[in-house]
């Protein structure tokens, strides 16, 4: 038995990796909107004592937010960008040969707020002195309204493949999903809106190198 557990040696990996975002927010009531893109980037740390299950831990600085549609021939424009550090602790599920693998990440994600930029071509303040402004059947207090928690957390899930250039190097593809469960504008009975949450989609590459 105790020669048989030796047969898989534990490894370490640390890496970087970088990619883009496509996000949008969960409104209630709704909000007309598309996804928005972003960039993502930064540090991960894995390990695996196991033959197909490991941890993985990343640091990384992600872009989320939200554009809101417009019909067609509407000259107007808006779109928020909301920056955050972000550090996931996941489940890592491997499988495959020795060069090539694939891979599903699956876990809770924490994340806060480090920026909050707004680009838009009108004053989304005083909408309602906007020449010809659609307000009909439209909401317009997530436009100008001010981010109340800054502090973000969900649950985050991915697919992938590894390519193994040798025992210490390889690099990896990544499509992941973030469903968040905490709101950014306040939610009582009393507010605007009941949920306000994250959503988004990230698709990184990333490169690894074996240290153990």
């Amino acid at each position: 038995m105790a020669n048989a557990q030796k047969l898989y040696k534990s490894h370490i990996h640390v890496g970087v990796k970088g990619g883009a975002t496509l996000s949008s927010m969960s409104f209630s009531p709704g909000v007309e909107q598309s996804m928005t893109q972003g960039f993502t980037g930064g540090l991960v740390f894995r390990y695996a004592e196991e033959r197909h299950v490991g941890l993985l831990a990343e640091l990384n600085i992600v872009q989320r937010g939200w554009e809101e549609s417009f019909e067609d021939g509407e000259p107007f424009e808006y779109k928020r960008t909301l920056t955050y550090i972000q550090l996931p602790l996941m489940t890592h599920i491997f499988f495959g040969s020795q060069r090539f693998k694939g891979f599903i990440n699956l876990g809770p994600e924490i994340s806060y707020m480090i920026g909050n930029s707004i680009k838009s071509n009108f004053d989304y303040n005083n909408v309602s002195s906007i020449p010809d402004f659609p307000l009909q059947y439209r909401m317009t207090e997530q436009m100008g309204m001010d981010i109340e928690n800054k502090f973000d957390y969900g649950i985050t899930a991915g697919l992938g493949m590894e390519f193994k250039f040798n025992r210490k190097h390889s690099i990896a593809l990544e499509g992941r999903y973030y469903f968040g469960l905490g709101n950014i504008f306040p939610s009582s009975k009393k507010d605007v809106f009941d949920a306000s949450r994250h959503s988004s989609i990230m698709v990184t590459l990333g490169y690894y190198y074996r240290i153990k």
